[in-house]
C-alpha cells in the first residue's frame, strides 16, 4: 500500500518527459511539427509516444496546377497558337466580307450602240401642227434621254415610227413595220390599257414581253410604254439598262398625257398608208 502511495506521488511530481502539465497541472497529448509540404500527412503523438495517422479532411489536388506543370511548353507556346488563329479569322472574316461586296454591288452599266437602220415615218393624214408636234417630242427625247426608238399607236394606227428600228427580213436595208393591231391585242398593250398607268420594263431582255416588241432593235436595253389616253400608246426604247431616272418617267407621262389631247384633235379618217419625210 505504501509502495503504491510512493509511485503516485512520483508520478505527479516527476511527470514522464513526453507529457505536458497545463496550468491545472493536468497533462495534455504531445503534436509533432507542422508537414514540411503539403504532401505529407499530418500525424499526431500519443500518450506514450506513438504516432498515430491523421484522419482529418486531406488537402484538395488542384488539377490545373498540376496540368500546367506538367505542360509548361504547351502554356508558354499558347498565346502563340491563339494569336495566330484570331488573325487567321479576322483575314478570313475580310475575305468573305469582300465577296458579299462584289455580289451585292451592281455591275457598272454601259450604253449599247443599237443594231438596226434608220426610220423616220410618219402617217400620212396628220396635219402640219401634229407633225411638229411629234417631230418635236422625238427630238426631245432622244437629246434629254436615252430614248433611240420612238413608236407611237393611235386609234388603232400607227402614226410614227421613228429612231433604230428592226430590219425587215424580206427587204435589205428597210425597216420591220409595225403591226399595229397584233400589237394591240398583245399582253403588253392589254396590261396598260387596263391599269392605264406607265409601264418601264428597265431590262427588257428579262420580260417575255420582248417577242411583242418585234419592230424594236434586237439589242434594246429598256422600254417605256406610255398609254395615251384610252386610245393609244407611245413605245419609247432605250439604249441602257434602267437608262430612264424616275425624272425622265413623269417627264415622258406629261407628254403622254399632252400628245393624247393633241392626237384627239385630229385623228379621225386617217389613211394607213405611211409616208417617209425626209
Amino acid at each position: 500500500m505504501e509502495a503504491a502511495t510512493a509511485t503516485s506521488l512520483r508520478s505527479f511530481i516527476f511527470p514522464h518527459p513526453n507529457r505536458r502539465l497545463g496550468r491545472s497541472g493536468a497533462a495534455f497529448p504531445r503534436f509533432s511539427g507542422a508537414p514540411s509540404s503539403s504532401r505529407t500527412s499530418r500525424v499526431t503523438v500519443s500518450e506514450e509516444g506513438e504516432r498515430l495517422p491523421y484522419i482529418g479532411p486531406k488537402p484538395k489536388k488542384d488539377w490545373a496546377a498540376d496540368w500546367v506543370l506538367n505542360n509548361e511548353a504547351t502554356v508558354r507556346s499558347l498565346p502563340i497558337y491563339v494569336g495566330g488563329a484570331s488573325l487567321l479569322a479576322v483575314l478570313l472574316n475580310r475575305a468573305v466580307s469582300g465577296l458579299v461586296w462584289l455580289s451585292i454591288r451592281p455591275k457598272s452599266i454601259s450604253v449599247v450602240k443599237s443594231e438596226g437602220v434608220e426610220c423616220k415615218s410618219i402617217h400620212a393624214g396628220l396635219p402640219e401642227p401634229v407633225v411638229s408636234e411629234l417631230l418635236w417630242v422625238w427630238e426631245s427625247l432622244s437629246t434629254v434621254t436615252c430614248c433611240r426608238s420612238l413608236v407611237i399607236i393611235y386609234d388603232g394606227i400607227c402614226i410614227v415610227q421613228i429612231g433604230v428600228a428592226a430590219k425587215s427580213s424580206t427587204e435589205d436595208g428597210v425597216a420591220l413595220p409595225v403591226d399595229a393591231v397584233k400589237l394591240m391585242q398583245g399582253t403588253l398593250y392589254q396590261g396598260i390599257k387596263k391599269s392605264k398607268a406607265q409601264n418601264y420594263l428597265a431590262n427588257l431582255s428579262l420580260y417575255p414581253g420582248k417577242s411583242e416588241l418585234p419592230f424594236l432593235p434586237t439589242n434594246t436595253q429598256a422600254v417605256i410604254l406610255q398609254p395615251l389616253g384610252d386610245k393609244g400608246v407611245a413605245i419609247i426604247g432605250g439604249d441602257t439598262i434602267r437608262g430612264f431616272t424616275t425624272s425622265d418617267q413623269t417627264w415622258i407621262a406629261y407628254i403622254g398625257e399632252k400628245l393624247d389631247v393633241t392626237l384627239a384633235k385630229f385623228t379621225g379618217d386617217l389613211s394607213v398608208t405611211l409616208e417617209s419625210v425626209q
